[in-house]
């Protein structure tokens, strides 16, 4: 049980490129803490200069992207003292840089697609991999920097693109399959949910279609696979949850590919957090409403963290 005198700031915004999103979800926890008679208020983080409330005792994290799954407001919030939901800064800073990401995969036996760091800091230049494959920008999330490269022609382009987002581009081996995720919640893999894009890829734009106006996608959870692929898939994703240290909860992207094999992409440690969101999703599917897993998660960054 939460106190219900707790001052809970619900942190949301941020100035990277996922801000929208971020007040979206900051918006939808706001609610299902107040519903649910706790003391929280809302602080709309632009940047590192934001005031907390006086009193707070818990900063629950909804920032999507830059500075707030970075590790950047971790380490603010634990010099100001502040108990905080979510990953911690080590974790989160390793989370959110693909290429530290990989290297500790690979280290820990997870399964993930080959690849390859490109580094462009003295001029762009092309990857030894062949194509297809995926360029990707190492610190940026919602699929901001990432180039699907099918045909050669279209390399050239991807890598000059990638390299306004960073030096140190990761190129992954394209895998076709179905797009998965799986939420984690303390150390316990939920029910896969299904990703499919109504048309082309699971961009930004059909992440987001109310910011976009794409099509969107259609989501389906439990994802239809059978109990043996699930279990793998659920364990390669909380192989990739644990290789990376990360506290309390996650989503984890994965791709089914045709002989069933799972690959790991990336641990969002921020994921997003409106009602229809995935992570809410896979909860849902697990018996947890969205209200129960804003307080789960608040319950468990207390403990942890008090």
């Amino acid at each position: 049980m939460i106190d219900p005198h707790l001052l809970i700031a619900v942190l949301m915004g941020g100035p990277g490129s996922e801000r929208e999103v971020s007040l979206a979800s900051g918006k939808a926890v706001l609610k299902a803490l107040k519903d649910s008679g706790l003391n929280a208020v809302d602080v709309d983080v632009r940047d590192e200069h934001f005031e907390l409330p006086a009193g707070t005792g818990l900063a629950f994290n909804v920032i999507h992207g830059t500075f707030g799954e970075d590790g950047r407001l971790q380490e603010l919030l634990e010099r100001k003292g502040v108990p905080y939901t979510g990953a911690g800064a080590e974790s989160s800073r390793i989370a959110f840089d693909k290429n530290l990401a990989k290297a500790k995969f690979l280290a820990a036996g997870v399964p993930t697609p080959k690849s390859e760091i490109v580094d462009v800091s003295n001029g762009v230049r092309l990857p030894e991999m062949p194509v297809p494959y995926v360029v990707k920008a190492p610190r940026e999330g919602s699929s901001v920097g990432v180039y699907i490269v099918r045909e050669e022609k279209d390399a050239l382009p991807a890598m000059e693109n990638a390299a306004k987002f960073g030096n140190d581009l990761l190129v992954e081996q394209f895998v076709e399959g179905k797009e998965l995720t799986v939420g984690i919640f303390d150390d316990q893999a939920l029910p896969v949910v299904h990703i499919a894009p109504k048309g082309g890829v699971y961009d930004m734009a059909n992440k987001y279609p109310w910011l976009s106006g794409a099509a969107g996608s259609d989501y389906y959870c439990p994802a239809d696979l059978d109990p043996e692929t699930t279990r793998r898939v659920q364990e390669a994703a909380l192989a990739a949850h644990r290789a990376l240290g990360v506290e309390v909860y996650s989503r984890v992207d994965v791709l089914l590919n045709a002989d069933l094999e799972p690959f790991v992409l990336e641990a969002n440690t921020i994921p997003g957090m409106t009602e229809t969101s995935l992570l809410p999703k896979s909860a849902a599917a697990a018996g947890i409403g969205f209200a129960d897993l804003c307080i789960r998660i608040a319950g468990l960054s207390l403990r942890l963290r008090s």
